[in-house]
């Protein structure tokens, strides 16, 4: 392996831009929509603020503590990836694509960690602003996740006679989501489509380190 800085300029840049940009959008729906609120921008495009305290689209499967701290654990994982990435000199592409999801994953992280204490609790009927820390509407590490792109794209009425959906509507695509959770979205598709091949062989090259890092003799002692 070869150390390669020049490889890691543009993932941080990358990881940048986007926690900057989610994070602006973010701030400013919270500080001046109320919750549920939906502006419209296109027929198949409108801002719509709601918050999730789960995993992307909305998902909760563990509680709110231990998910944070689990997308801590992985955003550090994700970026002692990239490192060895980069010092295997992997390719460009394929470092972007873990780079976007670590964007993500850190994006989402700030909102969990830091919203509860630094925000005023969103509601129908008022706006949230920023308060002393501490005096926000949740601890530390149970902040909801603020999202607000929604994209139904079209919507129609399935026909009576079908079983269990006969009458209702359909709309697609109907999660609300954020920057962030598109950045997760768009690098692993990208990953899927585009670098399989380099990723199973990453989970390679992982062991192997891993590996090397438990049987590495002690230091020297003085």
């Amino acid at each position: 392996m070869n150390n390669n800085p020049s490889k890691l300029l543009l993932p941080l840049l990358l990881v940048l831009g986007v926690l900057i940009l989610d994070q602006i959008i973010k701030i400013e729906v919270k500080t001046t929509m109320y919750y549920g609120e939906s502006i419209r921008i296109a027929d198949w495009f409108y801002f719509r603020f709601v918050e999730n305290p789960g995993m992307a689209f909305g998902m909760e499967v563990i509680p709110k503590a231990i998910q944070s701290i689990a997308r801590i654990l992985f955003a550090v994982f994700i970026i002692w990836y990239i490192v060895l990435l980069s010092k295997a000199n992997y390719k460009r592409g394929y470092i972007v694509c873990i780079s976007l999801i670590l964007a993500g994953a850190i994006g989402n992280i700030i909102d969990g960690t830091f919203y509860g204490v630094i925000f005023s609790e969103s509601t129908p009927y008022q706006v949230a602003s920023f308060v002393p820390i501490g005096h926000g509407y949740a601890d530390w590490l149970y902040g909801k996740v603020v999202d607000m792109f929604y994209f139904p794209l079209f919507e129609f009425n399935w026909p009576g006679w079908m079983p269990f959906v006969g009458g209702e509507n359909f709309v697609f695509f109907s999660p609300i989501f954020n920057l962030a959770d598109a950045a997760v979205s768009c690098g692993m598709i990208a990953l899927l489509l585009f670098y399989a091949k380099n990723f199973s062989h990453s989970i390679t090259l992982v062991g192997e380190k891993l590996k090397s890092l438990r049987t590495s003799p002690p230091p020297p002692q003085n």
